[in-house]
Order: structure tokens, then sequence, then C-alpha cells
């Protein structure tokens, strides 16, 4: 095994061991939340599909300073609201894909990660994910590193164990990603993500009530989508949706994400611990990724950011198109 094949096992167990860990602290941070009288939310959408995102993208999770950094341009003037309804004239445009439930979404993304969340150097790694279109088999995933055209890792089914009882088995990577059964209206997508919540896999002891029950919820499940693949008019109704969202904030600056697009960023509301920031495209609003940061001792750094290449309908895991 060489150097290479030994430091990417390891980040990726480190990242898996972070994310069991995290799971773990949710209820305590539920619980303690609701006693303080703070808005709490989960950024599951950041945290699985950014640890195969980050470890193989694995998206089970996914910078450099000069990879996802402030330009020379001005900053936005544009408020997130109207940047969310541009992304969403935006995604009008696209070309719709279909797919059966016997069938995969394939992505592909760059991935700008760091070993430790606050410390240690970036790398930038090439993800290749395929997803369950109808939620029938669990994601499998391979990612290399962007300076080694064949180190390609072998192709891993996605499962994440539980880490309060070994002998079960998570089936976060198991959840339809083929999104074609979402309202095109942005008043009856909300009616439909209160219905339907994305699934945290909260621990034992957590307070589902006061977790599924927040008014923060449903944009909560709108985000988690973007991981998966939403056709063309519900995606512009998640955008107008996410645009009444309270409390985004577009970032000064121009940044530039992992692919080395410039774009707009625009950081999500009421994420415990740090930051999670949609990226759009500068000039045609086009969502490009995600980025993620963490805050220790009062300084917040950038932990991961994936950008996202491409997006497909497959057969099998491993085909490309």
């Amino acid at each position: 095994m060489n150097k290479i094949e030994q430091s990417t096992e390891g980040f990726e167990e480190q990242l898996l061991r972070d994310l069991s860990a995290h799971v773990a602290r949710r209820a305590e941070v539920a619980s303690a939340t609701r006693a303080a009288g703070f808005r709490t939310r989960f950024p599951r959408g950041w945290r699985l599909a950014g640890a195969f995102g980050l470890a193989v993208v694995l998206t089970a999770g996914a910078l450099a300073v000069q990879a996802v950094g402030v330009g020379d341009k001005p900053p936005p003037t544009a408020t997130a609201s109207e940047i969310f309804r541009m992304a969403a004239d935006a995604a009008r445009q696209q070309p719709e894909l279909t797919a059966r439930p016997d069938q995969y979404v394939f992505t592909e993304s760059l991935a700008r990660v760091r070993d430790m969340p606050a410390s240690g150097p970036y790398r930038t790694i090439r993800n290749q994910l395929w997803q369950s279109a109808g939620g029938v088999a669990y994601s499998q995933g391979r990612y290399r590193p962007e300076t080694d055209p064949n180190g390609w890792s072998t192709l891993t089914e996605l499962r994440l164990n539980d880490p309060g009882d070994p002998e079960k088995e998570l089936d976060a990577f198991q959840a339809p990603a083929y999104h074609g059964d979402l309202p095109t209206d942005p008043d009856e997508l909300l009616r439909y993500l209160r219905e339907h919540p994305v699934d945290l896999h909260l621990p034992e002891g957590a307070d589902e009530e006061a977790v599924y029950g927040d008014e923060s919820m449903p944009y909560t499940t709108a985000r988690s989508m973007l991981n998966g693949y939403v056709p063309p008019r519900a995606l512009a109704a998640l955008f107008e949706l996410l645009a009444r969202e309270p409390g985004a904030v577009v970032i000064s600056g121009d940044v530039v994400d992992a692919a080395g697009r410039h774009g707009v960023a625009i950081r999500m509301p009421g994420v415990i611990g740090g930051n999670d920031d949609l990226l759009f495209d500068r000039d045609t609003h086009v969502y490009l990724g995600r980025r993620g940061s963490v805050i220790r001792d009062g300084k917040e750094s950038v932990h991961a950011a994936v950008a996202l290449l491409r997006t497909a309908i497959v057969d099998r895991p491993g085909q490309l198109p």
C-alpha cells in the first residue's frame, strides 16, 4: 500500500468517526438548545452528503483559501432572496432528466478538504457517487486525489453504522435520490416538506418533537434534496422557498469554488458550531455546490467545499454517462 492510499484511507476513517460522533452529540445539542429557547437546525444534507462528498465525496459526508476565497470583484448587490429567485429562473432553463426507481443518480464533484476541521493542509479530491433513484439500494461511490488520475479507490457501498447499536445499519444512503414527485409550486412544496421531513436519524433520547416540529425543518429538508436530483420546475420552487427563509445572508466578495468557478455564496441560518454556504454562479446563478466551516475558539475555518461538476442518470453503480 502506498503513502497516498494510506493517507486517503486514514482520512476516510477519521471523517466517519467524526460523523458518528456528530450524530451521537445531536441529542445533547437538541435538548440543551430547546431548554435555552434557541432555534435548532441540524444540517444533515451537508453532514451526510458533504462525509461522502468529503470522504469519498464519500457526499458519506464535502478548501484552501486560494480555492474558495475572496477575489477582486466587488461585493454582490443582490440580497439572498433575490439571488435565490434568480437561481430559480436559471433552474427552469435546465434540461430535465428522468429516472426509473431501479436506476441511479450519478454525480461527479470536486472537494477541497482538510484532514482536521481547523488545521492541516487542504487537498483536492475528485468524487463519483451513484445514488439509488428510487431508494431501493445503498449508494455507492469512489474517489481519488485530483493529482492522481489513476488513483481511484475501490467502488464502495456506503453504509453508516449506528454507534449506539453496532448490529444496526442506518439507511442514510438509501433514501430516494431522484425527487421527481415534488410539487412545483412553492406553497405546495412547503406543505409537502412539512409532511415529509428528511430523516435525521436522531439518536435515542433526542427530542424528536422539538426537532421535527421546528419551523426551520422544511428548509432543512429542502436543502438536503440538493444532494440528489430535483427536476427543473421543482428545483425552481425549492429555490423560491429558500428565498423565504429568514436569516440567509450574502457573503461579500467574489467566491471561487473548488473547481475554480466564480460565484456568490449564501450563508444559511441556524447551523450549530459552524456555517453552511450555498454557492451559485455569479453570472448565470446556476447552483454550483456548497461549503462548510467550523467555529473553534471564536475563529471560523473553512473545513470543506464541494463543487458539483455533472449529474446524470445511469443504470448501475460504476457506470459513467
